[in-house]
């Protein structure tokens, strides 16, 4: 019998500064991201205007700058293939040039050779359109490539390209041939097309939409590159939100939960865009509780992303990460379950290869993952235990390869590294003490929090505040119900203020916001 598949819920929490976006697998956290929405993130798919800073003839590959303090690189392999029509575009747009014209009548011409040198095809000063393929890690800037791609749910636009390529996922043949007549007949000149998957059983309608989408994107963007040729971003893929849907989105998603009107609108535009049948899955979250703490995500976080992680029965891993490698080692702690020291070996294992497949999504650990497994004898554990890693992988969307146990109990596992490991400090610094491990005594809190109060109210001439404190300082300024710290101070400064209790707050901490939202310092 089929297993059912797992429920898949989206939690996006925006705040003024970030958005955390939360996917939740049966009420577990499996993958976690933060994008801020301020400044530039130089994200993978994120496309920019770049210049040509220096040629690099031994590794046949160049540095650009894409206004990172740390300059992209880009390889001869990475110009792709039309290089030259993308090149001539960039040379001859400019403010009285009619661009769909000029972009339909550049000849595609034929692909550069693998074997050339990219000091052909680059010079220093020279402005090129590149696609950041690898984001900036540790000392390093990001990775481009020049062959510019626009994905979507179920097809990826190639610009200056011919071609119609189909995922093999995709069984029929009548099928493949209806998509591909399809799309062929949507594509104006030079433009060429990846199906994927998700397309399959798509009707015309959706496929139109979304490669019209697709195709304006790419179009809105020539108007920057020919008023100003200088350092800029072009266009960012997406949200880190709609690439979660475009990649995840499924008939397991039972809801999208977003704290924020102008973000959930996006997300239900999106979702009708690619899969309109699903557009009612998208929510706008209006309690009163914060929404990480509703749907139990900031507990979670708390819980897994320390350097100790805690598993079932008592077991437990230790995660280091380095710049060279990320290194898992398993516990048993305090764990047995039966006296046989093999059987009880393999069971801790077992658990603990559920857990780290989950982690390395979470965390997004990439490039080399070194795991010390409690030692087995048995050929036949070490086996079973390597099919099962490499079964629990097989959800994960990064490529990945899964080696056999060493004779020492070491399992190798190499994860496509494209941006840096996600880490959050779970030990906090208390903010009362700084660190010092002393405090003021908890009798005077009231009064601290008064005179601010008073300082926004009186000074500042501000009617409506929010209060944010812990749940323990929370309970304790609302006790009493017509004498309580709140209804006081309330009465003596005529003003709005709310209450509201933050579970993710040390024991004392507060902090004030006005009606907007925007925190008081």
């Amino acid at each position: 019998m089929e297993s059912e598949k797992p429920d898949k819920d989206l939690i996006v929490d925006v705040t003024s500064t970030e958005v955390h976006i939360a996917l939740m697998e049966n009420h577990r956290l499996i993958e976690y991201n933060t994008e801020s929405s301020t400044g530039n993130n130089f994200s993978v798919g994120d496309v920019y205007l770049g210049k040509v800073k220096k040629i690099l003839p031994n590794l046949n590959a160049a540095f650009v700058d894409i206004g990172d303090k740390k300059e992209a690189f880009i390889h001869y392999l990475d110009l792709g293939l039309y290089f030259h029509a993308f090149d001539q575009f960039v040379r001859e747009s400019n403010g009285n040039t009619k661009l769909k014209d000029l972009y339909s009548r550049i000849a595609i011409g034929t692909p550069i050779p693998k074997e050339g040198r990219i000091e052909e095809y680059l010079k220093p000063g020279q402005m090129i359109v590149a696609q950041i393929v690898k984001e900036p890690i540790s000392t390093k800037g990001s990775r481009l490539t020049a062959e510019i791609s626009l994905a979507g749910r179920n097809i990826v636009l190639l610009p200056f390209a011919e071609k119609i390529s189909i995922s093999q996922k995709i069984g029929s043949k009548e099928e493949k041939r209806r998509l591909e007549t399809l799309v062929r007949s949507i594509l104006p000149k030079n433009y060429g097309a990846i199906i994927r998957t998700a397309a399959e059983g798509k009707n015309a309608a959706t496929l139109v939409g979304e490669t019209e989408s697709l195709i304006e994107k790419w179009e809105s963007s020539w108007n920057k590159i020919a008023k100003n040729k200088t350092v800029q971003l072009l266009f960012t893929e997406y949200s880190k939100t709609t690439t979660v849907l475009r990649d995840l989105l499924n008939d397991s998603f039972s809801n999208i939960w977003i704290n924020d009107e102008h973000v959930a609108d996006e997300a239900r535009k999106y979702v009708s865009l690619i899969s309109p049948e699903q557009e009612k899955i998208v929510h706008l979250y209006q309690g009163k509780q914060p929404i990480y703490d509703h749907f139990e995500v900031t507990r979670q976080i708390k819980g897994s992303f320390g350097k100790v992680v805690p598993m079932r029965q008592g077991a437990y891993l230790v995660i280091e990460t380095t710049e060279a490698l990320n290194v898992i080692d398993v516990n048993s702690g305090i764990r047995t379950k039966t006296s046989d020291q093999e059987e009880n070996s393999f069971e801790v294992n077992k658990i603990a290869a559920e857990e780290i497949a989950r982690q390395l999504r979470l965390r997004d650990m990439g490039g080399i993952v070194i795991v010390d497994f409690i030692d087995m004898e048995s050929g036949e554990h070490k086996n079973a235990l390597f099919k099962l890693m490499q079964e629990l992988m097989e959800n994960d969307r990064a490529k990945h390869n899964v080696l056999p146990l060493t004779k020492f109990g070491l399992m190798q596992i190499t994860r496509q590294r494209i941006r840096p490991v996600t880490e959050i400090n779970t030990s906090e610094q208390c903010p009362v003490c700084h660190g010092s491990g002393k405090i003021h005594s908890s009798v005077v809190i009231d009064e601290e929090i008064e005179r601010k109060i008073a300082f926004y109210v009186i000074e500042k001439g501000v009617r409506s505040l929010t209060l944010k404190t812990s749940p323990i300082l929370g309970a304790y300024l609302k006790r009493g119900i017509f004498n309580s710290f709140l209804s006081r101070w309330r009465k003596r400064y005529k003003a709005k203020i709310n209450l509201e209790e933050v579970t993710d707050f040390t024991v004392l901490q507060n902090e004030m916001y006005n009606e907007k939202g925007e925190k008081l310092d």
